[in-house]
């Protein structure tokens, strides 16, 4: 199986374009294969607990049941410390959620070591 990187970009002011993101992830895992998350820019802010409760994406799904899902699935999330930092998203936001904050060195890196990479 391979490995795939989805990389989102777009938070909650772009719903469908970011649900579609976590809707491949699923798609991925549900696949066999094995699936890592990059959140940066705006993307960072779908990790919000308003975000995942209540974002919907047009035709792409509800992000509470793709986050679950792909949560559930054992699925690395990354997400970029300067973006994080840049709009607020604080530990506290971040606590009990599976993640790690990365550098864009670190994104250069995840892209090499995937098979495939997904933009969203």
């Amino acid at each position: 199986m391979a490995k795939i990187l989805v990389h989102i970009t777009h938070g909650p002011e772009h719903p469908t374009r970011a649900v579609l993101g976590f809707h491949v992830a699923k798609a991925a895992l549900d696949e066999g294969h094995s699936v890592t998350l990059f959140l940066a820019g705006d993307g960072v802010q779908l990790m919000r607990d308003g975000a995942i409760n209540h974002v919907n994406g047009l035709g792409t799904g509800n992000l509470r049941e793709l986050y679950d899902a792909v949560v559930g699935g054992g699925v690395k999330i990354y997400l970029s410390g300067m973006s994080s930092e840049t709009r607020g998203l604080t530990k506290e936001e971040l606590a009990g959620k599976p993640y790690e904050f990365a550098s864009p060195k670190q994104l250069v890196q995840l892209a090499v070591e995937h098979d495939r990479m997904f933009n969203y």
